[in-house]
């Protein structure tokens, strides 16, 4: 499954569309893509509400897992940890927050700094970016889904089927 790169210690080797798991916010799998020309990482969220916890900042979203799909939706609740200028593929610049977000990708778990914006209309829920991908991973943009894949019942419902 997880395979080295040998001129590379350490380093994992990923497809460019992975299966992924959120542990932290019980997101046992989401497909994402990964993207080496986008900085930052992004998940699609709606639902945002920036509150107060303990004088910290914190932020309420929801999110849905699925492709194509509104069910399951995953209530989450986390600390801002910035607020960022993005500049999407398109041109358009967004204010996002960003928050912290473990990502088990290939076997293994990294931390990394992952924007709030909405993503309905994107092949994917979640992009992996280069910042989070420098931690670690190589990417092999001609293969996909050398972390595994979920059983087929799960793909199927990602496929709003």
């Amino acid at each position: 499954m997880a395979t080295t790169h040998p001129s590379s210690p350490g380093q994992v080797t990923a497809g460019w569309r992975e299966w992924v798991s959120l542990p932290g916010i019980d997101v046992e799998w989401i497909k994402a893509k990964l993207d080496t020309g986008a900085r930052s990482s992004a998940i699609h969220a709606f639902d945002i509400h920036e509150f107060a916890r303990d004088e910290e900042q914190w932020v309420r979203f929801s999110l849905h897992p699925w492709q194509r799909s509104q069910e399951d939706s995953v209530d989450v609740e986390l600390p801002i940890h910035d607020r960022r200028h993005v500049r999407s593929s398109t041109g358009h610049v967004q204010e996002r927050y960003v928050v912290l977000l473990d990502v088990t990708l290939v076997d293994r778990t990294v931390t990394a700094e992952v924007t709030l914006t909405g993503r309905d209309q994107m092949g994917f829920r979640m992009l992996i970016g280069r910042e989070a991908l420098r931690q670690g991973y190589l990417i092999d943009s001609r293969r996909s889904y050398l972390g595994g894949r979920p059983k087929k019942s799960v793909r199927r419902r990602n496929r709003g089927v």
